[in-house]
């Protein structure tokens, strides 16, 4: 039986550490009964911007994976991609232009997608409907219609799935959530996330398209614009990311991490608030997001203790960054370890190993789509409420909005004739 049918039908246990090793020197992870190099994963990246550094030098450098395409739009790209992998393996990729080529190569069995948000639904479902396993960058997609068609096409092709909400697989963020879960500071009453903000969407005079650049593509199923370079940089203090268009701002920057790690504290990773409060309405300072519990997540108290999240409790309070900083009060509850009773959360120590264990092992990886999806939906109702200046009412078991016509029109945004999301 051929390595990719075995894993289809449980041959490999989920988790079976001790058989992993042995089955990737022996066997092969060809696509549909093929052959992959030397035994390896064989990975496709797609968007070679700044993000996309990061995983091409785990992926060279992992013995279980072999960067085999690189895939952008802008020409450039393309060649620094290109000779970061050649540097780092001794082999040069192959590379794309256009994505579509790049899937229908049989022997790349996963795929990372780096580009901005704007692209992410339709990259990761043409993906998974040729039989690729998808690294996808948070958040998992620009609107609440793309979330859910995401969901429904993990589950109708099969495919391992890993959101790159990558705070998930921190020892510290997994400690502050199982102190939370399990009720060491008693009744959570307020939660506080430092996000930060980018400067406001602008326009500016149009400016050349540089040459070898699909600026057409890069715009994809969003409105077409009058090119000029601060609209599609990589900029992580602005650049696409201040643009509704392309992404969700620092809700969806910062909070796609935050909000993740709230969600996870809480146990509602099938689930989410019922209340999106803008900053400024009725002379809100902040702004807020609200559960059916009455607990508030305020978005950049300016007492946040100096940590990205702090939980407030009756009986003490919470406080973590990266870095591996965590904080509590009182202090001894960091340190106390877990007792027989008390709730266990998902023992990740690395995101994109995670990811790559459970495409052996077919089991589900710490921030598979079902997690993506409810996180991303509370930052897009966030951005929703906030460019409609009023409170957006929510309802997280129908996952309809609740008596606002033009807020449920924005759960969903126009395609661009020939971007249409794939089914």
């Amino acid at each position: 039986m051929k390595r990719r049918h075995f894993l289809r039908n449980g041959g490999l246990a989920a988790g079976s550490a001790l058989a992993v090793p042995a089955l990737l020197k022996s066997e092969t992870l060809g696509l549909r009964g093929g052959t992959g190099p030397n035994s390896r994963i064989g990975i496709g990246l797609i968007g070679n911007g700044k993000i996309m550094g990061g995983h091409r030098g785990y992926l060279c450098a992992d013995e279980r994976t072999e960067v085999m395409a690189v895939c952008d739009v802008h020409a450039g790209h393309l060649e620094d991609a290109t000779a970061d992998v050649l540097q780092s393996t001794g082999k040069a990729p192959d590379s794309y232009a256009d994505y579509e080529a790049l899937l229908e190569r049989s022997d790349i069995d996963a795929v990372v997608i780096g580009t901005p948000d704007h692209w992410h639904a339709a990259l990761s479902i043409a993906a998974m409907r040729a039989g690729k396993d998808v690294y996808v960058e948070k958040p998992m997609t620009l609107t609440i219609a793309e979330s859910k068609a995401m969901v429904a096409a993990q589950q109708r092709y099969g495919r391992v799935l890993q959101v790159g909400s990558q705070q998930r697989s921190s020892w510290q963020f997994r400690k502050a959530a199982e102190i939370v879960r399990n009720g060491w500071i008693g009744e959570v009453k307020e939660v506080r996330a430092r996000l930060g903000n980018f400067p406001p969407p602008y326009l500016a005079l149009m400016e050349p398209i540089p040459a070898g650049f699909n600026y057409d593509k890069w715009l994809g199923p969003t409105p077409y614009e009058d090119y000029f370079e601060g609209r599609v940089e990589g900029n992580y203090s602005g650049g696409w990311r201040r643009f509704w268009d392309y992404g969700s701002r620092k809700n969806g920057d910062w909070g796609a991490h935050h909000f993740d790690i709230i969600q996870w504290a809480f146990g509602m990773d099938d689930s989410g608030p019922s209340l999106f409060v803008p900053k400024g309405y009725n002379g809100e300072p902040y702004q807020y997001h609200q559960y059916a519990n009455g607990v508030k997540v305020i978005r950049d108290h300016p007492d946040s203790g100096g940590h990205m999240i702090r939980f407030i409790g009756t009986e003490g309070e919470v406080l973590v960054s990266r870095g591996g900083r965590l904080e509590t009060t009182p202090p001894e509850l960091a340190q106390r370890p877990l007792g027989s009773d008390d709730q266990r959360l998902y023992d990740s120590r690395d995101h994109r190993g995670n990811w790559l264990d459970c495409i052996v092992s077919r089991s589900t990886p710490i921030c598979d789509v079902n997690v993506g999806h409810h996180t991303g939906v509370i930052c897009l109702l966030a951005g929703i409420a906030e460019r409609l200046e009023r409170p957006v009412q929510w309802d997280p078991h129908t996952e309809m909005v609740v008596n606002d016509a033009v807020a449920v029109r924005m759960m969903d945004r126009p395609r661009r004739a020939g971007y249409a999301l794939p089914a």
